[in-house]
């Protein structure tokens, strides 16, 4: 840092190390702002002065780091960062460029928040880009989402009142193990009581929760997303078995792990296990393979398929059978 820096400058500086590196240390904080240890406190109290939190841990593994409070302390974006971070939330949100929308609100709040020349561009994207609408994307409640997002960071059984695309509706508790956001949906991956079942619910279709006294020790080392795929087709309403002829490899090649469990039969037939509440959906993910198959189980899809079928025969032109 320039050695003319003003007292303000400084601060600032050394609030955006803390932010970078919780746990920084007075010497190291020091040394990355050109000053003394003893300065180097003094910025720091400059900023509690403001109202920041900065909380200081005594111990070899303490140091400075930015504590929770009532205020969100000042944010520091360089031009990347800044236009990066507009581009993700305009690509994640098609409403984002619309003040009205709470989305766009907040982003609004950040672009008057940067220095004018930074700003100028985040702006100028946000206004001249008109990003289409995902379909497919399904944004839940934000108020469900946060209790969610909390319950998790709490490890708090949850009780949901849910509702499936079919219409069907239960009240289920569930601890909730995570969050994961996927292809532009949210999903709640927990384990359900008293079953004890790996289970993943859309968050959009989560009519009512309340939160539980009851706690839980989520699984050590756990990947939320390949949990997640692992065990989207499991769990609905109308159960699936399906065998294809071909190999299990190449089967995994040609459909997503999300449409259910593969096992080979042979070195030939792979068997392909799950549930699912859509079965038009999934007789069309299963119309995707490019060999024969046959439902051995699952009435509901046999006749969604049927029906599949003499659509695709009178869009060619040739009489149902």
């Amino acid at each position: 840092m320039k050695s003319d820096a003003s007292p303000t400058a400084r601060a600032l500086l050394a609030l955006e190390l803390v932010q970078s590196s919780p746990g920084i240390t007075a010497d190291r904080l020091a040394d990355k702002l050109g000053v003394s240890e003893r300065a180097a406190r003094r910025y720091v109290g400059i900023l509690r002065e403001a109202g920041i939190p900065i909380e200081s841990v005594r111990g070899p593994h303490g140091g400075f780091r930015v504590g929770r409070g009532l205020r969100l302390p000042p944010l520091m974006f360089d031009a990347t960062e800044a236009l990066a971070l507009v581009m993700a939330v305009l690509d994640g949100h098609h409403d984002a460029g619309d003040p009205t929308d709470p989305v766009g609100s907040a982003l609004g709040k950040i672009v008057r928040a940067l220095p004018g020349p930074v700003a100028a561009q985040a702006e100028s994207v946000r206004r001249t880009t008109a990003p289409a609408p995902d379909r497919a994307a399904a944004r839940p409640d934000p108020a469900n989402t946060t209790t969610l997002v909390q319950a998790c960071a709490d490890h708090r059984r949850v009780r949901l009142d849910y509702r499936t695309q079919a219409g069907s509706r239960w009240v289920v508790e569930v601890d909730p193990w995570a969050v994961v956001v996927r292809h532009g949906r949210w999903y709640l991956l927990c384990r359900t009581h008293p079953a004890q079942a790996v289970r993943t619910y859309r968050i959009d279709r989560v009519e009512a929760l309340e939160p539980l006294d009851d706690t839980f020790t989520p699984p050590t080392d756990l990947d939320p997303v390949t949990v997640l795929e692992e065990n989207l087709a499991a769990g609905w309403e109308y159960e699936v078995d399906v065998v294809v002829d071909a190999p299990a490899d190449d089967v995994a090649r040609w459909l997503p792990r999300s449409v259910g469990r593969l096992a080979p039969v042979d070195a030939a037939t792979t068997r392909l296990v799950a549930s699912t509440s859509n079965p038009v959906w999934y007789a069309g993910q299963l119309a995707a393979l490019p060999v024969p198959y046959r439902i051995v189980k699952c009435p509901e899809l046999q006749r969604a398929s049927r029906v599949l079928g003499q659509r695709l025969l009178a869009a060619a032109g040739d009489p149902p059978p």
